[in-house]
């Protein structure tokens, strides 16, 4: 747990390890860029938020609140990649040594599959409707379910959207921790708000990899995990979407990293 001007926020361990990458051809509702599927081993653990970075924390590293659905315990969203870029640069400044960065996307996505191997770490999905897997509603805030009771007065108009898991007419993010963990111990890796990551988007190889590098070049870079704004389909581990680094959007937030390993910090243990 860190402390940063007074907000606390929780980072867990992800231990080293190799999974495979990609979805199967097969996967429902799967998108041409996920594959080919490949293995990738990652040798050093590292460190990521138990929940994207919140407004509460972003106001107390950035002294504002771009947030649409404004709530210190909402995701912080409309920030840009650069925008993130310099929250992690301000929050490093006030506290040395804690060298947050955003995830790597391969990180992001290992971690979010969590040792399984489906779509989502609770299983398959069985897309019944543009905005209807029951399978997301445990584990996410999606387009089926993002208005379900929502209560805030600025909420997104949901009326027309097609085929939702429930009937709602405003919709929008949604309180952080509010729906079940993945087997890591990790809240909102689907949903909620895009995770933008560290890297440009670029095209799979089929050939194994070790501890990937980071593409030196591209035009997008790489958002992970759908939103609340998502239909069914983009609500997967696999899914990976890019975007111009200075775009800003309400269903935009991110995750914070730390590693490969703590400084200080033998490996598979948590830290102060």
């Amino acid at each position: 747990e860190v402390t940063v001007a007074g907000v606390a926020f929780r980072m867990l361990w992800i231990p080293p390890g190799r999974f495979v990458m990609g979805s199967p051809e097969n996967e429902a509702g799967r998108f041409d860029n996920e594959g080919p599927q490949h293995t990738v081993v990652l040798t050093h653990g590292f460190w990521l938020g138990e929940t994207p970075v919140t407004q509460a924390l972003w106001k107390a590293v950035m002294r504002n609140n771009p947030s649409r659905f404004e709530d210190d315990l909402r995701p912080v969203e409309t920030v840009s990649w650069d925008d993130c870029q310099s929250f992690v640069k301000r929050v490093n400044e006030m506290v040395a040594g804690l060298d947050l960065r955003p995830p790597r996307e391969h990180e992001w996505e290992y971690a979010c599959r969590a040792g399984t191997t489906t779509a989502t770490w609770a299983g398959d999905l069985d897309i019944l409707g543009d905005c209807n897997a029951p399978v997301l509603d445990e584990i996410a805030w999606y387009g089926g379910n993002s208005g379900h009771g929502f209560e805030l007065e600025n909420g997104y108009d949901s009326t027309d959207w097609p085929n939702k898991q429930y009937p709602h007419s405003r919709a929008g993010t949604r309180r952080v921790a509010t729906r079940a963990i993945n087997p890591l111990g990790l809240y909102d890796m689907l949903g909620n708000v895009w995770e933008w990551c560290e890297d440009w988007r670029a095209d799979y190889g089929a050939e194994a990899v070790v501890d990937p590098p980071l593409p030196e070049t591209g035009i997008d870079r790489v958002i992970r995990g759908g939103s609340w704004y998502s239909l069914a389909w983009y609500v997967r581990a696999a899914v990976r979407y890019g975007d111009s680094p200075g775009n800003r959007g309400d269903d935009l937030g991110f995750r914070l990293a730390r590693g490969p390993s703590a400084p200080g910090v033998a490996s598979g243990q948590g830290g102060t």
